[in-house]
């Protein structure tokens, strides 16, 4: 008796048979781009490995106008197939299936040859799209006709067209972007004609035995979105055209509403997927933070979905539905959707990776063996590094011991786990509780590494991370003056005006968690659907709220300084900064820029503006929270560096300026893997 008899429950489609429930999302990793199949092919086969029933490729072009990027991978040609055949012999060598993502971009197309119903430019490309004539819309579906069956010859099981996001098919259906008055626009029936045609004629080309999967906006979250009629309506036309499946997908890329960030509640859309359920005979696929077992069951025994589909989750654990299988979803690497290694560097040109699993993309160059030569290995700090260093060295067979003043593992993720909308690093450092216990490694909490202790290992490893810098503001030492630390750890309870200096992602955090009070909105999805303006679309078009974002009261009154003059958080994550920038405003907090900090006083902090130090003014706060930088914590590495013992420093301990989880994870890999 399995525990997740739904996720693991086979799926008839007829003429195959899905092993389970599980799809694996399309991702668009870059990887197709380095034109090195051996890697995309371990990339898949390894999730092939991990028994996820069926992989969906990033998206490939079906023509140069309708690619995402110039140079970005298209299926168009016989070489095409032949580079393609690689990755599904691999992935059918390894027990799985794959269907290929046509993505037709339209206006979202990043470069001049862009194409759309109507010359409406993209908010999100400087690249205003051509109108498509009567001849241009035939090559655009001839062209996305002769892609999927190059796919089929190409030995893919199906393909998904990519009809949601915002993209080209997407781009037909609603007023905000076609105002054609053609057979193509006016009338939903003329909208939907271009995506209902699409689907008909991939049917007709590459015959019965072919999984065709239809990826539809369910809710659109833009001015002048579908209405839910209008998603039933054309859920049913794309039915009968001869879709095999239709999966979910969830906003415009130029929404302002998140969809799949960490602050977004688990399956937070999935009560969408469900009000299409039972409309269509075909089966229904949910998606968007769905990152557990658990969420997944539920989300199946409640008939919100035939089926789930699961992208990033399977970048920070490839062996997810394996491991779900075995009875030990607790190993599973959670995906704490933070972006920073998937989307964030997909959306800057750099190939994907994960914060959690830095071997995801980089099977074939980050390779994790067991060593010739067994080492005692000492581990200083149970922070991310730390942590990867040791679970790797343990992992090739190294008698490894982490040792840690604290006492808990995690250290800054405790800080972090903290802060709203950052629930999920509660689970990232329980799974490194239940690996570091279950591989063996020897955990000594509560333990000041010294010099003597370590000179007698093979190989020291510090991993002690970072001290906050001090600014050096007179009168910083007043009881109105806290770190971040003390903050986020409760020691510090500040009063209810607050000044917050430093506008990195720890003030960001500090910020946030001085504005919330009681339950986060990530924990509560009718909280967090109020203060995003998100509503159904069957009342609203698009849905979203008419009257808005409606967040709850802030909690205090914060303004939040930093030295540079210019936009606060700049520095952010490219896909999750503005959200961060958002949610802040939203709670009334006050940026300020290009501020020199001249003292602090019972009465609040005395600023000026600057170069020459002009327009001296009192910000009048109860209290003020240094949330100033930091500085690698290096005593530890100085003493061993004078007593002559060897030793590897890495994480925040090596370079502490713009630190994050993602670079320290992925330096205590590295070094372990290669001891």
């Amino acid at each position: 008796m399995t525990n997740y008899p739904n996720m693991l429950a086979p799926l008839d489609l007829g003429f195959t048979t899905l092993k389970n429930r599980v799809l694996m999302g399309s991702m668009h990793t870059g990887l197709e781009e380095t034109k090195d199949w051996n890697r995309v092919a371990e990339f898949y086969a390894e999730r092939a490995r991990g028994e996820v029933a069926l992989m969906v490729t990033g998206g490939i072009g079906p023509n140069l106008e309708g690619s995402v990027l110039p140079g970005a991978a298209m299926m168009t040609t016989d070489k095409d197939v032949e580079n393609h055949a690689i990755v599904t012999q691999r992935v059918h060598d390894n027990g799985g299936k794959i269907a290929m993502q046509i993505l037709h971009a339209g206006r979202y197309a990043y470069g001049p040859m862009c194409v759309a119903p109507s010359p409406v430019k993209s908010p999100i490309s400087p690249f205003p799209p051509a109108e498509l004539d009567e001849e241009g819309i035939e090559k655009q579906i001839s062209d996305i006709v002769n892609c999927a069956t190059l796919a089929q010859k190409a030995g893919y099981d199906g393909v998904e067209i990519m009809g949601s996001e915002g993209y080209f098919l997407n781009q037909f259906l609603v007023i905000h972007t076609n105002k054609r008055e053609d057979r193509w626009g006016g009338s939903y029936e003329n909208r939907m004609r271009l995506p209902v045609e699409v689907v008909r004629r991939v049917r007709e080309a590459v015959g019965t035995d072919f999984i065709i999967i239809y990826r539809l906006s369910m809710i659109d979250l833009v001015p002048n979105g579908s209405t839910f009629d209008e998603v039933v309506q054309l859920a049913k036309a794309i039915e009968a055209a001869g879709a095999t499946i239709i999966n979910t997908g969830i906003g415009w890329h130029e929404a302002r509403i998140p969809t799949i960030a960490t602050s977004v509640p688990r399956a937070a859309f999935a009560w969408v997927t469900k009000k299409l359920m039972g409309q269509v005979s075909i089966p229904v696929i949910t998606s968007n933070r769905i990152n557990t077992p658990e969420v997944a069951e539920e989300v199946l025994s409640t008939g919100c979905a035939d089926m789930v589909s699961m992208a990033r989750p399977m970048l920070a654990d490839a062996h997810f539905v394996a491991k779900a299988m075995a009875g030990k979803a607790d190993h599973i690497a959670p995906c704490i959707a933070c972006n920073q290694a998937c989307l964030d560097h997909t959306f800057s040109g750099k190939l994907s990776s994960c914060l959690v699993n830095p071997r995801a993309c980089a099977e074939t160059e980050l390779v994790v063996e067991p060593s010739g030569v067994v080492k005692s290995v000492a581990v200083v700090g149970a922070g991310p590094a730390g942590l990867a260093a040791a679970m790797t060295a343990r992992e090739r067979g190294h008698a490894v011991t982490l040792i840690d003043r604290a006492s808990e593992i995690g250290g800054q993720l405790n800080m972090a786990k903290q802060v709203p909308g950052k629930e999920e690093f509660w689970g990232l450092v329980d799974w490194f509780r239940t690996m570091v216990d279950d591989m063996g490694v020897d955990v000594r909490l509560e333990t000041e590494a010294t010099v003597e202790m370590l000179s007698g290992f093979d190989e020291v490893i510090i991993a002690t991370g970072v001290l906050p810098r001090d600014p050096e503001i007179p009168g910083q030492d007043g009881a109105n003056v806290h770190s971040y630390i003390d903050v986020l750890r409760k020691n510090a309870v500040p009063g209810k005006r607050v000044a917050v200096i430093g506008a990195g992602g720890i003030g960001f955090d500090v910020s946030e968690f001085l504005v919330h009070e009681g339950e986060s909105p990530t924990e509560n999805l009718p909280e967090w659907m109020t203060e995003w303006g998100v509503t159904d679309p069957a009342e609203h078009r698009g849905g979203l709220a008419p009257e808005g974002p409606q967040p709850e009261a802030p909690a205090r009154a914060v303004t939040l300084l930093q030295r540079k003059a210019e936009k606060h958080g700049k520095r952010l994550g490219k896909t999750t900064g503005w959200i961060h920038r958002s949610a802040l405003k939203m709670k009334d907090v006050e940026f300020v820029g290009g501020v020199n900090y001249e003292r602090i006083d019972e009465q609040g902090l005395h600023v000026s503006f600057g170069e020459a130090r002009e327009n001296p003014t009192l910000i009048e706060v109860d209290d003020i929270v240094m949330c100033a930088g930091q500085i690698p914590a290096r005593g530890l590495a100085e003493a061993l560096d004078a007593a002559g013992v060897s030793h590897h420093i890495i994480g925040g301990a090596d370079v502490a300026a713009e630190l994050d989880a993602k670079r320290a994870i992925d330096q205590g890999t590295r070094l372990a893997a290669t001891l």
